[in-house]
C-alpha cells in the first residue's frame, strides 16, 4: 500500500493530490445541511485517503471520480446521510454544468430575464452600441462623453422606475432588498434608491447583513483553502430571518457586530427598532436567497435584482459575457480599495461564479424589478487598466492543469479588450462622480 501522491482530473491531467480539498468538500456539504464540525470532516478525510491507498494499485493514480465515490461511501457508512445527499447533489450539479458547457448551440435557461434583455437590446441598437465595432466607431468620432451620458441616463431611469414601484406600494412594503451577483453595482444602487425614496418622504433604515457572518473558523473554504464569503451558508440565515421578522412586527432586536480583522462575531451589540413608516433597506449578495427572509410575507418585501446585462457583440460575434464585466470590476475595485492582487481575484473567480450560479442568479426572475447595471463605456475604461494583465496571465496559465479556468477567462477577456478602441486618461473626466462605475474605478461622490 503506497501513499497517494497524485490524482487524475477529468481532463486527464495528472496533478498533485491534496487531501485538504476532500476535507473542504465534506465540510461544505455539512455546512449546507447545518453542520459546522471541521474536525469530523478531517477525520472522514483520513478514512477516504486510507481506502484510496488500499484500493489503488501500485504505480497507478486514482481519478477524481473514484475519489468522490469513496467520499460518498465513507459519509454514508459513518451515518452522515444528509451530508452525503448534499455532496451527491453538488456532484450532480457540477456534472450537469460540464455537460451544458460542452454542448454547442443555443440553449435557453430560466435564469435569464428575457423581458429585460429585450429592453436592453433595443436600447443598444437605438444608441449604436450593439457591437464592439459600433462602440469603436463612436469612440473614434469623439463621442465617448456622449456614450457616458446616454448610458448613465438609462441606468438612472431604471432606478427611478424601481423607486416608483416602491412608492406605489408604500402602505405594504416594509423591507426593500437589493440583490445581485458580485460587482453588479448593488452598493451605489442602494444609495441612489435610498435618495429617491427619501425624496418622497419614505424613511429608510439600513440593515447590514455582514454583521451576521459566522466566526471565520466556522466558514466553509473553497477548493484552494481560501475562506468562502460568497456562499449564503457563511451567514447566520436563521438569525437574520428571526431579526427581520421581529423588526417588521415592531419589536426591538440587538444586532451583532462582525469584526473582519479578527474574524469573530460579537452578539447583541446594537439595538434596532423600526417605526411604522420605516422601510428596512438591505444590500446583499444573497438578499433573494429564500431562508434569509422566509418568515416575511411577500407583500411586505420589495425585491430588486441588478446585474450588468450588457447587450453587445464581441470580436468573436458572441455577446460579451456579463460575468467577465463583473470580474474586471472586482479586480479594479479590490486592488484600489483593498490592496488585493487582481491575479488572486482571477484565480478565485471560478468559485465565485459557481456559488452565484447556485445561490443568486436562479432567483433573478422572482423579483419585483430588474436593473441593468452595465454601461458600454466600461469596456474602454477597463482596457486601460487590465489589458496588459490579461495578456500576461494568458502566458502564465497556459498548460497549467490546476488553472484551466483562469487561463480560459484570461484568454477570452484579453481578446475582448484588445478589440476595444483605447481611450486616454483625460477622457475619463467625462464619467461623473455620481456614476455607479465610480464604485469600482474610484472618484465617486459616495462613501462606501
Amino acid at each position: 500500500m503506497a501513499a497517494i501522491t497524485h490524482i487524475i482530473k477529468r481532463t486527464g491531467a495528472v496533478v498533485p493530490f491534496n487531501p485538504e480539498r476532500i476535507t473542504n468538500a465534506i465540510y461544505r456539504a455539512a455546512v449546507a445541511v447545518g453542520g459546522r464540525d471541521r474536525e469530523t470532516a478531517e477525520s472522514l478525510t483520513r478514512q477516504v485517503v486510507s481506502i484510496l491507498e488500499e484500493v489503488t494499485p501500485a504505480g497507478r493514480h486514482p481519478t477524481v471520480e473514484e475519489t468522490q465515490d469513496i467520499v460518498e461511501k465513507v459519509l454514508i457508512e459513518n451515518g452522515h446521510a444528509r451530508v452525503a445527499k448534499a455532496y451527491i447533489l453538488y456532484r450532480e450539479e457540477r456534472a450537469r454544468g460540464r455537460r451544458e458547457k460542452a454542448a454547442r448551440g443555443y440553449r435557453t435557461t430560466g435564469n435569464i430575464p428575457w423581458r429585460k434583455i429585450y429592453e436592453v437590446l433595443r436600447w443598444s441598437a437605438d444608441h449604436r452600441l450593439y457591437t464592439i465595432d459600433d462602440l469603436n466607431e463612436r469612440i473614434g468620432r469623439g463621442e465617448f462623453a456622449q456614450i457616458v451620458e446616454e448610458s448613465d441616463r438609462a441606468y438612472e431611469e431604471d432606478i427611478d422606475t424601481a423607486a416608483q414601484v416602491i412608492e406605489d406600494r408604500r402602505q405594504q412594503v416594509r423591507i426593500a432588498i437589493i440583490a445581485g451577483p458580485s460587482s453588479s453595482g448593488k452598493t451605489t444602487t442602494t444609495i441612489k434608491l435610498g435618495e429617491r425614496l427619501a425624496g418622497v418622504g419614505l424613511s429608510l433604515v439600513t440593515f447590514h447583513v455582514d454583521n451576521y457572518f459566522f466566526d471565520l473558523e466556522l466558514h466553509p473554504r473553497d477548493e484552494f483553502g481560501d475562506y468562502d464569503f460568497e456562499t449564503p451558508q457563511a451567514l447566520d440565515l436563521a438569525l437574520i430571518n428571526e431579526h427581520l421578522r421581529r423588526l417588521v412586527t415592531g419589536e426591538e432586536v440587538r444586532i451583532p457586530f462582525y469584526d473582519f480583522k479578527t474574524g469573530k462575531r460579537q452578539e447583541g451589540v446594537t439595538p434596532m427598532r423600526i417605526g411604522p413608516d420605516d422601510i428596512i433597506l438591505i444590500d446583499s449578495l444573497h438578499g433573494l436567497y429564500p431562508p434569509m427572509s422566509e418568515d416575511i410575507p411577500d407583500e411586505q418585501k420589495f425585491q430588486l435584482y441588478i446585474e450588468p446585462l450588457l447587450q453587445m457583440k464581441g470580436p468573436d460575434g458572441r455577446m460579451v459575457r456579463w460575468t467577465d464585466l463583473r470580474l474586471m470590476r472586482r479586480m479594479v475595485r479590490d486592488e484600489l480599495y483593498r490592496a488585493y492582487d487582481p491575479r488572486r481575484t482571477l484565480e478565485h473567480w471560478h468559485y465565485v461564479r459557481s456559488s452565484e450560479m447556485r445561490n443568486i442568479i436562479p432567483y433573478a426572475n422572482s423579483t419585483d424589478y430588474i436593473i441593468n447595471g452595465a454601461v458600454p463605456y466600461e469596456l474602454p475604461v477597463m482596457r486601460r487598466r487590465l489589458l496588459d494583465h490579461f495578456r500576461e496571465w494568458v502566458d502564465d496559465y497556459e498548460g497549467d492543469p490546476l488553472r484551466t479556468d483562469a487561463f480560459e477567462r484570461s484568454q477570452r477577456v484579453a481578446r475582448l479588450l484588445a478589440a476595444v478602441a483605447p481611450i486616454e486618461e483625460r477622457d475619463e473626466e467625462a464619467i461623473p462622480p455620481s456614476s455607479h462605475l465610480r464604485e469600482f474605478i474610484g472618484g465617486s461622490k459616495y462613501s462606501y
